[in-house]
């Protein structure tokens, strides 16, 4: 199982599949960049360079990765390219963001807050209302009483969608409809919610980038209006990125961080991409914590990220 093992053994299992893709084509590179080495020297570093940024960790985070590698050379005199693989995982997993305290750790509120607001955010086609859908199933098999506000009114389907997916898992969705004003949408949630006595309130917005100071607008005004019910909310300012899209994860996560208090991150559709190294390269870059991956297509396949789980399947031999 490796060093960590906070997971059950079934989502351990799923975890590793999940990455199985991005670990096979890093593990293959960097069979290569060791190839009739003994020690880590400077020409492994240099291809080792290489095969991290073509997994997607990115070039400032890489450009870490090798720092720190440089000094414990320097300070052990050498490596053996058969240690390298453990060395990677220290150092990979020193470089992430841990949060002081995770408030929805397994699915459960441990803060207090009641509602737990989640205002969602992310650019269209990145898995944002699926990723609601899924933390509305996992929310309420925890337990929760799980309210979800359908404020993404500039898409029909997305009102529809997420009505859909308020079905599976058996939660109240407050909609208004397509071109509703989405504060007003939110307000009627909260409202609902304090009433419901709920656990969790999830509200789906807009993914428009094209415009910054109307997105900027539009979430402030939701954020204020939210306020009228619950006066901290939102609790969680949740990005939804796709991990497959690799450096493209990482601009709009550079464009949301600009415009709103985001504070923590859902990184989908890890299954199936070799871009998987995203994650460390986000985590590192942004000081923002993984909160969620998503590593298949089931509700289950949702799971709470844990920097060691995830260094360990990345890096399994």
């Amino acid at each position: 199982m490796g060093l960590f093992s906070f997971l059950s053994k079934e989502k351990k299992e799923k975890l590793d599949q999940g990455i199985f893709v991005t670990r096979k084509s890093f593990f293959g590179k960097l069979a290569n960049a060791i190839m009739g080495k003994a020690t880590v020297d400077d020409e492994v570093l240099d291809n080792l360079e290489e095969v991290l940024i073509s997994a997607d960790v990115g070039v400032d985070t890489t450009l870490k990765i090798i720092e720190r590698l440089q000094k414990r050379v320097a300070a052990q005199r050498s490596i053996n390219t058969a240690e390298l693989n453990a060395v990677l995982r220290e150092e990979v997993a020193a470089l992430m963001e841990t949060p002081e305290h995770n408030a929805t750790a397994d699915f459960k509120i441990t803060n207090g807050k009641k509602p737990y607001v989640i205002m969602v955010v992310g650019v269209n086609g990145v898995g944002k209302t699926t990723t609601i859908g899924k933390l509305a199933h996992q929310f309420k098999q925890a337990g929760n009483m799980v309210v979800l506000g359908a404020a993404d009114t500039f898409r029909a389907a997305a009102v529809d969608q997420l009505k859909i997916w308020g079905q599976r898992a058996d939660v109240t969705v407050v909609s208004q409809g397509m071109n509703a004003d989405p504060a007003s949408v939110a307000f009627d949630t909260l409202s609902s919610a304090v009433a419901k006595n709920a656990d969790v309130v999830i509200i789906d917005t807009a993914g428009r980038l094209h415009n910054k100071a109307n997105l900027m607008s539009e979430l402030g005004k939701i954020k204020r209006v939210m306020q009228k019910v619950v006066p901290d909310a939102p609790h969680e300012i949740l990005l939804v990125l796709d991990a497959s899209t690799g450096q493209n994860a990482i601009a709009q996560c550079r464009e949301f961080t600009a415009v709103t208090d985001v504070n923590a991150l859902a990184l989908t559709k890890l299954d199936g991409t070799a871009k998987g190294g995203v994650v460390i390269g986000i985590s590192h870059q942004f000081k923002i914590q993984v909160k969620y991956i998503g590593v298949g297509e089931k509700p289950e396949d949702l799971q709470v990220f844990n920097k060691h789980e995830f260094v360990d399947s990345f890096f399994k031999e």
